[in-house]
């Protein structure tokens, strides 16, 4: 191994990683309570990257590798076991903000102890050969195991959330959390390098080093970008939670023909006001405005024009752009966006390349005389 560049790559990855934990712990978010979960699951993140930090500053200064190879294997088991929970806790924390306990917390600490402790008895109480070797394995064949079991549960949950979004916001806001899934599919095969990387031949040591780096730096950019659309994903989250869900399904069964009618004589008079413009617009709040309950107004949608809440309120808002890019071609992209109701510039362009077959701009010069 070249020695020069092996601590080049640490040094590289270890300031990388020290700057993003500090600015996790120690930058304040908005001062807003429903940034509550956001802010805790910072910390925990910031903590998870301090740890490997810390971690990669023992290999870079203290050289342990070279010096004593079993306490490098202890030490990076043991780092990684413990950041796999850190970090499946602060993206877990953003999809469901009662799964850190105290109950959980603890069970998880005293797994991370028994399992350093058997490594510790395995890789120096136990003769050095074959015996060694397997239990080393094996350690590291259950590092591995209780990093996909969290991911597992990571991906199932992030389903679960997203599984009712469209029914719910105006916007496809499951876009806005898409990091969360990539990153948790990205942290395994990570994660399952980490655990062979104290077996890996000392050549491929520097690259799987260098290969952190984009990691981290994704997943820094994710959370810088979360932040903007935090409350509008919290406030969906939430209307997703509330109870009584079920049983209002069943009174609609019963009563969706009054309740339908209802709904219909409303509706004319909101979409005359243009009231689907609202940015960041739940189905929450249009029930409000039309007095109905939105589980009716749900079925309603559905029922009527075939399309989820999401989809029917994209194709209204679209046409409004259309109408305005028409009557007022001077207008930015952006501008209309935004009369329109959506809530990024991004989105409006993807909705409408998928629906006109090309970005807003080439149609609007093709509308030009």
């Amino acid at each position: 191994m070249n020695h020069l560049v092996y601590q080049y790559s640490l040094c590289a990855a270890l300031s990388l990683m020290t700057f993003f934990s500090l600015y996790f712990l120690l930058t304040r978010t908005p001062e807003k309570p429903i940034f509550k979960d956001y802010f805790r699951s910072r910390r925990i993140m910031g903590t998870a990257l301090l740890v490997l930090s810390a971690n990669y500053a023992v290999h870079l200064f203290c050289g342990i590798r070279f010096v004593n190879h079993n306490a490098a294997i202890l030490m990076n088991l043991s780092t990684y076991f413990l950041c796999y929970w850190l970090f499946s806790s602060a993206l877990m924390t953003l999809l469901d903000k009662l799964y850190i306990t105290v109950k959980r917390f603890a069970i998880h600490l005293l797994f991370w102890i028994i399992y350093t402790g058997l490594s510790s008895y395995v890789l120096f109480a136990v003769s050095k050969g074959s015996a060694q070797n397997i239990g080393t394995v094996i350690m590291a064949a259950c590092l591995i195991c209780y990093g996909i079991w969290l991911a597992t549960r990571l991906i199932r949950t992030y389903k679960k959330a997203t599984r009712g979004f469209k029914d719910i916001h105006s916007e496809n806001i499951e876009i806005y959390i898409k990091w969360m899934n990539v990153i948790t599919y990205w942290a395994v095969l990570y994660g399952v390098g980490c655990g062979l990387l104290t077996f890996l031949p000392d050549q491929y040591i520097n690259w799987w080093i260098l290969s952190s780096i984009p990691f981290y730096g994704y997943l820094f950019y994710s959370y810088q970008n979360y932040m903007i659309y935090h409350e509008q994903i919290e406030r969906t989250l939430e209307i997703e939670n509330e109870t009584g869900t079920e049983d209002a399904k069943d009174e609609t069964e019963n009563e969706s023909p009054k309740y339908f009618e209802n709904i219909e004589n409303s509706l004319a008079t909101w979409l005359e006001s243009k009231s689907y413009t609202q940015s960041g617009l739940t189905i929450q709040d249009m029930a409000k405005m039309l007095d109905s309950n939105r589980t009716y107004l749900n079925a309603f949608i559905k029922e009527k024009y075939h399309l989820s809440f999401c989809d029917w309120i994209t194709d209204i808002r679209l046409e409004y752009a259309k109408e305005i890019l028409k009557e007022h071609p001077e207008i930015s992209i952006q501008r209309v966006a935004e009369l329109s109701g959506f809530m990024s510039r991004s989105y409006f362009t993807k909705s409408f390349t998928e629906k006109e077959g090309c970005s807003p701009a080439k149609w609007k010069k093709a509308i030009l005389p």
